[in-house]
């Protein structure tokens, strides 16, 4: 790999690098130019693993000799001329907007988006995120589908990108696992969604249609086929739309006057319990 070491943040062959911190831009540089960054050498490992390609990879100078030994995937697969850059910290922070203290960072290129119909061709249980915009609840809820049996999930619109280099993060790499896909036109997909025979579930305690939010342990114990699990945004959950169009309401029970769990939290223990469900 040809390796260049960088004395400016403004060498332009590191724009893919510049302003990391700006998550207004990255979310609209990164899909748009087809890529993403990946943050850490066991990121970047996993993200090769899962057979997605690096353009580059920035680190630290005193990384150099440890990520050879971390990263032996990256040398040992034919991926051409992969440019490596190695800089100070000091000038790192100032391209990247952050101090870089996971050993690396690589541009990736950005595998094609995923068609609604081919995630779900296969999954039983089914998640929906419903403009979810904080980067580490995406990252947490694909951690817990990953290790809670959930077969792949769907991020509306406005939801944040699950491969932000923080949800990537985040997930230790369970974005590049699960497969998920954006679903267009949300609420109104959720007819698709009851098409493909799923009966979905608003994560909520509101009720439905006149019937009353069920208790989960009472939800998990029924017949439970083709599942789709709607959890709503951060402080205002779902919106009114969207419980509407929804079959049912299941809510986790609180105790000591606490409303709720955060929405990664409730994943969780959501997720969990439907592991044993028929």
């Amino acid at each position: 790999m040809p390796i260049h070491s960088i004395n400016t943040a403004d060498d332009p062959r590191l724009i893919a690098y510049r302003d990391l911190t700006d998550v207004a831009l990255r979310r609209k540089s990164e899909p748009e130019n087809g890529v993403y960054i990946a943050e850490s050498a066991k990121i970047i490992e996993r993200a090769v693993a899962c057979g997605h390609t690096p353009v580059s990879i920035l680190m630290a100078d005193n990384w150099l000799a440890k990520m050879r030994i971390l990263l032996p995937s990256i040398s040992d697969n034919d991926f051409g001329s992969i440019d490596v850059f190695t800089g100070s910290h000091a000038v790192l922070e100032e391209l990247t907007g952050f101090h870089v203290h996971r050993g690396a960072l690589a541009e990736m290129i950005r595998p094609a988006p995923l068609s609604l119909d081919s995630v779900l061709e296969r999954a039983r249980r089914v998640v929906v995120l419903e403009n979810i915009v904080d980067h580490t609840n995406v990252g947490a809820i694909f951690r817990a589908a990953a290790g809670l049996g959930i077969d792949a999930i769907l991020v509306t619109p406005e939801c944040a990108d699950p491969l932000y280099r923080r949800s990537i993060r985040v997930s230790m790499g369970a974005v590049f696992t699960v497969p998920w896909a954006r679903i267009p036109q949300w609420p109104t997909s959720i007819k698709q969604l009851k098409e493909k025979g799923y009966y979905t579930v608003a994560i909520s305690p509101q009720n439905i249609g006149g019937q009353e939010s069920q208790d989960l342990r009472k939800f998990v114990a029924g017949p439970l086929d083709r599942v789709a699990l709607i959890l709503g945004t951060e402080g205002d959950g779902l919106t009114a739309a969207s419980l509407e169009t929804c079959d049912h309401s299941v809510h986790i029970p609180m105790s000591n006057a606490v409303s709720s769990l955060n929405v990664a939290s409730a994943a969780a223990v959501v997720f969990w319990a439907l592991q044993d469900s028929h």
